[in-house]
């Protein structure tokens, strides 16, 4: 299965939520290959020090991370698509409609409620708030992996 994260820059939501599935899956013994992009990402853009910083509570390296726009993903190869919020899900859905089928928000992959689908963006915030973002895509994350 692939599976692709999409936020605004690639540095933050879609890069953590990248390492941290990709970390569980490999945990759990999971056949989950892990992509993740931004919708208005500069390619090669390094994450914010305060995602990276959080990410070490999660045994994870983030810092070597590069971040890649949609226009050069792999987006058409995967299984599912799964976005930090809804307005990145239209902007997706505006230019791949073809892959409606398969294109979630996060909140929405792992069952949230409709009125509770985005995860804010903690960019420009301090650490507290990354650590808050980081909670909640890996509630998201436990979620989807009991379905996957």
């Amino acid at each position: 299965m692939k599976i692709m994260f999409i936020c605004t820059g690639n540095i933050c939501r879609s890069a953590m939520a990248h390492a941290m599935l990709a970390k569980k899956s490999k945990e759990q013994n999971k056949n989950i290959e892990v992509y993740s992009c931004g919708v208005y990402a500069e390619n090669g853009d390094i994450p914010t020090y305060e995602g990276t910083q959080t990410m070490k509570d999660y045994g994870i390296d983030l810092s070597t991370h590069r971040a890649t726009n949609i226009r050069n993903s792999n987006i058409k190869d995967m299984d599912v698509i799964l976005c930090a919020t809804k307005s990145h899900k239209d902007i997706v859905l505006s230019m791949y409609p073809n892959l409606k089928d398969k294109v979630f928000t996060m909140k929405e992959y792992a069952g949230y409620p409709k009125d509770d689908l985005d995860i804010k963006d903690p960019w420009g915030y301090g650490i507290d708030v990354y650590k808050k973002c980081a909670k909640e895509i890996e509630d998201c994350i436990n979620k989807m992996l009991i379905k996957l």
